[in-house]
């Protein structure tokens, strides 16, 4: 593959942000069914639609010859996709990279957690919506709580340099559980971050604008019992991080529907057929996979259409916003 860099390696959109993180979708297969993720029958792309490993890498490559410096594999279940420790080592080798990271519902790391460090793998966030094991399963359709806490524990023995919970808080189903969550991640001495659900496909367990629960409610029912100061850290992606008083615990909350952030996003998506998407509320993309399957040995010209692809980053989404266009991707096709 011609991977010669391009005589300038900064990606910088339109509005003059610099794209430094890119998050990879591996697989859009799930071992569960998360009722804000996806339908609860889902089809799914056939096999020649999927890049392979090697053109996944291939595109990670020009993003960090790009100065991409971080990027995160995600899915569906990115541990479901075979063979994926092969990929993770060679992303984890590649140059200039300062983070790799993970996204997953931690149905695998039991077992897989050492191989994820030992073969690059820096951070990983960890879907958990519910510590009670009847929510939980309603909510994922299919998992098994006591398998994703026991994979959570097997994270946190090998020290990762960053552990996150991730939950989804929708009114009527886990909003009692917002306190349990954090003196969850309390207790385990790794942060959590509450994510408000974002309108992608056409889910069919609820109605999302009856059980939207805004993260300025989850604050509140924080602030009732903990203080809560915001910090300044910089992390890889949208989070607005608070201490909690008394815990080693970071409190985030992300926030695309209630507090658009859209003015500093740093990141771009492809999913797994090789879309380049832009934007996570928006259909703006470029094909990869054709340049990929045309030219499979013309570096340059992947990293050129890279670039030029900045130009159509638009500005911001606009979820829930009259006459906004619906996005009708699923999280799972999109790459979480």
């Amino acid at each position: 593959m011609n991977s010669t860099v391009l005589p300038s390696t900064n990606l910088i959109d339109k509005y003059g942000r610099h794209i430094d993180y890119v998050r990879l979708s591996v697989t859009d297969r799930c071992d569960f069914r998360c009722v804000y993720c996806m339908s609860e029958k889902m089809t799914f792309l056939p096999r020649n639609q999927v890049l392979s490993l090697e053109e996944i890498f291939k595109v990670a490559q020009a993003f960090s010859q790009l100065g991409v410096r971080k990027i995160r594999l995600t899915g569906g279940e990115p541990l479901v996709r075979s063979n994926i420790l092969s990929l993770v080592q060679n992303i984890g080798l590649l140059p200039n990279l300062d983070e790799l990271l993970i996204t997953t519902n931690a149905s695998h790391l039991e077992e897989m957690a050492g191989a994820l460090k030992a073969a690059g793998v820096t951070r990983i966030n960890i879907s958990l919506d519910s510590l009670n094991a009847a929510t939980f399963k309603e909510m994922t359709r299919t998992g098994d709580l006591g398998q994703v806490l026991r994979g959570i524990e097997a994270a946190k023995a090998q020290n990762f340099k960053g552990l996150r919970l991730n939950a989804v808080i929708l009114k009527g189903r886990n909003d009692h559980e917002i306190l349990d969550l954090l003196h969850y991640a309390m207790q385990m001495k790794i942060n959590i971050a509450f994510i408000e659900e974002m309108p992608l496909g056409d889910v069919s367990d609820h109605d999302r604008l009856e059980t939207s629960c805004s993260n300025d409610d989850v604050r509140r029912v924080i602030e009732a019992v903990h203080p809560l100061t915001e910090l300044s850290m910089q992390t890889a992606g949208p989070s607005r991080y608070f201490s909690v008083a008394g815990s080693e615990t970071r409190l985030g909350f992300i926030s695309p529907v209630s507090h658009n952030f859209c003015e500093s996003c740093n990141r771009v998506r492809v999913t797994v057929e090789g879309r380049l998407l832009l934007c996570l509320g928006n259909e703006h993309s470029v094909d990869l996979r054709t340049i990929l399957r045309d030219h499979p040995d013309d570096g340059l010209l992947l990293q050129q259409t890279i670039r030029n692809a900045m130009d159509i980053k638009p500005l911001r989404h606009y979820f829930y916003e009259k006459d906004a266009p619906q996005v009708v991707r699923f999280m799972n096709m999109t790459g979480g």
